[in-house]
């Protein structure tokens, strides 16, 4: 059997074996790259890891999600030995964290508590999350909020945690006017020209358009995408057909493409199952 570091290579190995061999990776004779990275050097790898792992969601692939949960499960254990060769916590402590946290907040589960919906059992969850945080108020809990959360979602979050102590509108109607005044306003900062308040309405106008989409129970980060989808799709198609037509897209006039989008959309309008 071969060794390496005493080490040995096998047909099945599991989270021990992770944890060693990224140890391996970053003691000395390991690899030169894995012993130089720190928490900010490769913390934009977790959230590309994170992203791929909705990609093989999306795209309804076992194979591509074991994969990506495990490149994921790598970010994990990377972060955790950083903080291990620190003296600050181990794999275990991670483990033994989550597993309390999970127990202290499904007191439905493993406590004498009942619940009867789904609904009572996030406002149980929500009430021992600022229990166990020490959270005495709504700012506060807002606050926790990470703000490198992506911006849509961190809205919708905010707003969320406003809501449940009544500071919300009534109805969709009162969050679909204040879009109107947000719009209304973004129009007046266009009419100044002044970029700083332009970017400041329109933040204002994004998270009216934010409360409308949770009004209806949309998500706005996934409404988003799919409308960046459709426009990308709807585009490649103008652009198949400029190009048939020996269309010069540059010069074809805003007249043409908006005829050609048109087009586009009854085009891929047509080919929706």
């Amino acid at each position: 059997m071969k060794m390496v570091d005493n080490f040995s290579f096998k047909d099945f190995y599991n989270i021990d074996d992770l944890l060693e061999i990224v140890r391996v990776l970053r003691a000395p004779g390991g690899c030169p790259w894995d012993a130089e990275q720190t928490h900010e050097t490769i913390r934009k790898d977790l959230i590309e890891e994170t992203y791929e792992v909705i990609e093989a969601i999306n795209k309804k692939s076992p194979e591509m999600l074991r994969e990506e949960l495990g490149d994921v499960l790598l970010q994990v254990v990377f972060h955790t030995l950083i903080e291990t060769e620190q003296g600050n916590f181990t794999f275990r402590d991670v483990t033994d964290e989550i597993c309390k946290k999970l127990i202290i907040r499904h007191p439905h589960v493993f406590g004498d508590v009942s619940v009867s919906s789904t609904e009572e059992v996030l406002t149980n969850w929500d009430a021992i999350k600022m229990d166990t945080k020490k959270q005495k108020t709504v700012t506060e809990a807002i606050d926790s909020i990470p703000r490198e959360l992506p911006a849509l979602m961190r809205a919708s979050k905010v707003q969320k945690k406003a809501s449940k102590v009544g500071f919300d509108w009534t109805e969709i109607s009162g969050a679909l006017q204040k879009v109107r005044e947000e719009t209304a306003e973004v129009e007046q900062a266009l009419a100044k020209g002044n970029r700083e308040e332009i970017a400041d309405e329109l933040g204002d106008l994004f998270f009216a358009a934010v409360n409308v989409s949770r009004f209806a129970g949309v998500d706005a980060e996934e409404a988003l995408t799919a409308a960046t989808d459709k426009f990308a799709s709807r585009f490649a198609l103008v652009e198949k057909m400029a190009k048939e037509e020996g269309l010069d897209m540059k010069t074809a006039g805003l007249e043409k493409l908006d005829e050609l989008w048109d087009k586009a959309k009854l085009i891929l309008k047509e080919q929706m199952p």
